[in-house]
């Protein structure tokens, strides 16, 4: 289904949810951009019903933008996810509507970096427990199970912006670091990657994950990972609820197999501060749990409001898909002196010969075309002379495997 013509500014819907942070707000409304906000999450039916009439969808990691979402969105252009992942939001569908997805998938690996830095040390330490049992009253002053992390071993499952960035923290302390990730990746400072996740878990003093959300690491982590770990070594998981068997883990706590674990993301979570939360984790000791606080530092939810707006303005006012997560990347400069006509399509031999010749048929002088393509997906960018008659693009529209049709105002 092709989308319409074109969207002056004034007349697009943003809908913003889950209290993403002024700075988005004010930079799209600075672009001249109209934008709504909701304070909490959606659930299917609730978003289905909101999306309606909104062209541009801002959300965080618990709204969930399914195949049946987008199919009831008869005006969306594209989805700003103002987090690190992507896994809430059905990407195939999305692409198959000609809906961009953005992300930000570097602006708070610092602050998720810290905070598994600081949670090693405070469970090596046994912090969390004598700070509960001082509130008590009780004064409880021992070595015995406080450690340093100097000269232990970190083993960190997922080696990408936020796994290679810790390692390289990690080396500072005096740790030793080892990693383990399906992809090549290059080992910084003194890291040794291991071949397989059983030889890492082996070695590690301290285990932590740090993978996406695709559901092949859907419990990749259970009780027989648990298992093979060295008695008594820390597990922490500040990545994706669902990739560890939380009932496993407190099987492993409880009997002591673990010495401890630091958890800030879980298979079900609250939709909102108001909800209850509930986990089988909760009241065991020497666990540490944290409200998927990773990156919620003042710090990195201004970066990522600031980058995932830029990308949606990039997207709407020029048509650059660099950073999108669904469609082909084109980076793309601003239009000077022409038109942009923006054509999104499946990808099937034959679309760019017949979109020419129907410019052509129009009468229109291209100055400047890109294409790009994925697998399923193909993008042309054509600028073309200012003056023409639009009437004669209605063709455009109609030409096989168009998706979307779409000229900047």
């Amino acid at each position: 289904m092709a989308g319409r013509w074109s969207y002056p500014r004034n007349r697009i819907r943003m809908l913003l949810l889950e209290n993403v942070h002024p700075a988005a707000i004010e930079r799209l409304e600075e672009a001249g951009y109209s934008v709504e906000t909701m304070k909490g999450a959606l659930d299917e039916d609730d978003l289905i019903e909101a999306i309606k009439g909104v062209h541009v969808l801002g959300i965080r990691s618990k709204t969930n933008v399914s195949r049946k979402v987008l199919d009831a969105a008869d005006r969306l252009m594209a989805v700003a996810a103002f987090c690190i992942g992507t896994n809430q939001v059905d990407l195939d569908a999305a692409a198959d509507k000609g809906v961009a997805v953005f992300n930000a998938p570097y602006s708070n690996t610092r602050s998720v970096v810290e905070l598994a830095i600081g949670m090693m040390i405070v469970l090596m330490r046994d912090v969390a427990d004598k700070s509960r049992e001082m509130h008590k009253g009780v004064w409880n002053k021992s070595a015995t199970g406080s450690r340093e992390v100097r000269g232990k071993t970190l083993g960190i499952v997922g080696y990408g912006a936020i796994g290679s960035q810790l390692s390289v923290l990690a080396e500072n302390l005096g740790m030793r670091v080892l990693f383990y990730d399906l992809s090549e990746r290059l080992a910084l400072g003194n890291a040794r990657r291991m071949r397989s996740l059983d030889a890492l878990l082996a070695e590690a003093d301290v285990v932590t994950l740090h993978v996406d959300g695709r559901k092949d690491n859907t419990a990749i982590i259970g009780a027989d990972q648990f298992a093979k770990m060295k008695p008594g070594a820390l597990f922490l998981n500040l990545s994706r609820g669902h990739v560890v068997d939380v009932d496993a883990m407190a099987e492993a706590l409880k009997s002591g197999r673990l010495g401890g674990a630091a958890v800030d993301v879980f298979p079900e979570e609250p939709r909102t501060n108001a909800d209850p939360f509930d986990s089988p984790l909760v009241g065991l000791d020497k666990t540490i749990l944290t409200p998927h606080i990773g990156g919620s530092t003042e710090e990195a939810q201004e970066a990522i409001a600031e980058f995932a707006a830029e990308r949606l303005l990039g997207y709407l006012n020029r048509g650059d898909t660099t950073f999108c997560v669904n469609l082909p990347n084109v980076q793309l400069a601003e239009v000077t002196r022409a038109h942009r006509l923006l054509h999104i399509h499946r990808n099937q031999p034959g679309v760019l010969a017949e979109l020419n010749r129907a410019l052509s048929d129009a009468g229109l002088n291209i100055l400047g075309q890109h294409l790009k393509t994925d697998e399923r997906t193909g993008y042309v960018i054509t600028d073309v002379d200012r003056d023409y008659d639009r009437e004669a693009l209605t063709a455009l529209k109609q030409l096989p495997g168009t998706i979307r049709f779409r000229r900047l105002h």
